[in-house]
């Protein structure tokens, strides 16, 4: 199973936002695209910038609070689940929000994903970000066999 990685320079948050309206077309039902880097790094903007290309009307707030946040048509092109699991304590938590189920009709763009353990998700497209040290960020990937040809950014 070969994972294509690579990574590429995001300079500011325009950039976070038209790298997640190019990521919308191409996601489908039953995706799962991980969002990792610390706390401001650019994950709920590269999900707005999913969103807004999905058609959401207005900017997607963060679901930090709410856990789970879903979108579904016609508010939005596909039914997309924005997931924040920084508040979860324990790994198993995450059974009881229905994500898997959720997958059989709707994407999932997952924020925290470690917070879930190891090992979940082997499918996911995970996205890293870090901030250089001139405040741009480093978007750091993984495209699994699963994201085929799809995956690849500029």
């Amino acid at each position: 199973m070969s994972v294509a990685q690579g990574s590429l320079r995001l300079a500011d948050s325009s950039d976070t936002l038209a790298l997640g309206a190019a990521l919308a077309p191409l996601l489908r039902a039953g995706d799962v695209v991980t969002l990792s880097g610390g706390l401001g790094v650019g994950k709920t903007s590269l999900a707005r910038g999913v969103l807004a290309a999905l058609g959401l009307a207005e900017e997607a707030p963060s679901p930090t609070f709410a856990i789970v946040q879903p979108y579904a048509p016609p508010e939005v092109a596909l039914p997309l689940l924005h997931v924040d699991l920084y508040r979860l304590d324990d790994p198993q938590e995450v059974e009881e929000l229905g994500l898997d189920e959720a997958r059989l009709d709707s994407a999932l763009l997952i924020e925290w994903p470690e917070r879930a353990g190891a090992g979940r998700w082997r499918d996911a497209l995970a996205l890293t970000f870090a901030v250089e040290p001139d405040g741009a960020r480093r978007l750091t990937w993984e495209a699994p066999p699963a994201w085929g040809a799809r995956w690849r950014p500029r």
